[in-house]
């Protein structure tokens, strides 16, 4: 069955608002351009400089708290509609109630810390990060509560029907990326002299006169294929043993220094599983700002691999098994009622944190739903590109692929 989502859309993570052509449509000076830039940095210092005026224009301006890498949220929940789960968004806040926290932690909240991410619609939009306060930053009302929330839960929670909510999940990860890689950069990697954040975050700078190195926001490229047996209409899955029980996905790696995309599949598969690929056709990329804390984001590139060998090796320090699977098994792993089911308890799960209510008290955590009773297999769900590979795949043919 179809997985309900459209291969025109944008991947999880991609499609910004914020940024590139979505945002400079909607305004008349491109939010990325110098001039755009200057202007919300003004804008900034001014209000951080004058109470009255913020509170007067600080509605111009919102501010995305986060905390060891959470985005803030809220969640509401319309119970009258028991077929719709609750919905999750972002939890923008003023300057006035974030120099307020501030102060109250002993700190001063400069324009510095902050860190910008776009503007539309005239408002202009920045990220903070609370983690160094002294205090869990409180926000929201006894009406309004709210949380800090993993990435990867509000990935799954996410609705990839809902236009809104992905590009409310595109801003998370944009913004998580930034401030973590900031976190990592604190010093310079030529002298090791502190380095300072410059033009509202975009970029750093060493501070030692003798050095001035300037370093930009890390992107790790990895390539994902999925391995095609063309004659006999199969397809190689693997797992690796962090995976939950009966899911399976895609081969991946980092591309290696001096190393075009197509060799990096190559030498992954061969590495891997021992197949030789010849003929790799690109499908499209994903940014995956949910990957290990050392790197900030990376780049999902997705591939199509033809097989020229079939007899599998698997390397068993980099995976627990790989095994070809037809296309018709495939096609039973790809059950949307079961993906819909995942999406709407990870709802639930945020729903739950912004009432506050821990692991441990009622998430369900253990509710494996994405695996089904009956299912011998499924594969990551419409948030991942593994997934999308493997729907193309099983859903269009070979044909469908090489045009």
């Amino acid at each position: 069955m179809e997985s309900g989502y459209s291969t025109s859309r944008h991947h999880t993570f991609a499609g910004n608002p914020l940024i590139g052509a979505a945002a400079a449509s909607s305004a008349s000076v491109p939010s990325d351009s110098d001039d755009g830039l200057e202007s919300a940095v003004a804008s900034i210092r001014n209000l951080l400089a004058d109470t009255a005026e913020e509170e007067a224009a600080g509605s111009g301006i919102r501010i995305l708290p986060f905390r060891h890498g959470k985005p803030l949220v809220e969640s509401s929940y319309a119970s009258t509609n028991s077929d719709e789960g609750p919905t999750w968004r972002l939890a923008w806040q003023s300057v006035h109630k974030c120099r307020e926290l501030f102060e109250a932690s002993g700190l001063k909240l400069g324009g510095e810390s902050l860190v910008y991410l776009g503007q539309r619609n005239e408002v202009v939009y920045w990220a903070l990060d609370f983690t160094d306060l002294n205090l869990v930053s409180q926000f929201g009302s006894e009406e309004r509560k709210n949380a800090y929330v993993e990435l990867r839960t509000l990935m799954v929670a996410a609705d990839w029907s809902d236009e809104n909510a992905m590009g409310e999940i595109s801003i998370a990860g944009h913004a998580r990326a930034i401030l973590e890689w900031h976190g990592l950069c604190q010093f310079c990697g030529r002298c090791g002299t502190k380095t300072s954040p410059q033009k509202a975050g975009k970029r750093r700078h060493c501070q030692n006169d003798s050095c001035k190195k300037s370093f930009y926001p890390r992107v790790d490229p990895v390539v994902i294929m999925l391995v095609i047996d063309k004659a006999n209409d199969r397809a190689l899955l693997s797992r690796q043993s962090r995976f939950v029980p009966r899911m399976w996905s895609c081969l991946a790696g980092f591309i290696e220094p001096g190393e075009s995309l197509e060799e990096a599949v190559r030498r992954e598969t061969q590495e891997e599983v021992g197949i030789e690929v010849g003929e790799v056709i690109y499908h499209s990329s994903q940014p995956w700002p949910v990957g290990p804390s050392s790197m900030p984001c990376q780049l999902m590139v997705g591939f199509f691999a033809f097989a020229k060998s079939f007899d599998i090796c698997v390397d068993k320090n980099e995976l627990e098994d790989a095994q070809w699977h037809s296309r018709e098994d495939v096609k039973k792993a790809l059950t949307f009622a079961e993906y819909k089911k995942a999406q709407r308890t990870s709802a639930f799960r945020v729903h739950h944190i912004c009432g506050g209510v821990e692991k441990g008290q009622g998430l369900a955590s253990d509710f494996n739903v994405e695996t089904g009773e009956l299912a011998p297999m499924f594969v990551p769900g419409p948030f991942a590109i593994a997934h999308h590979l493997i729907s193309s795949w099983a859903n269009e043919g070979v044909g469908g692929l090489v045009s």
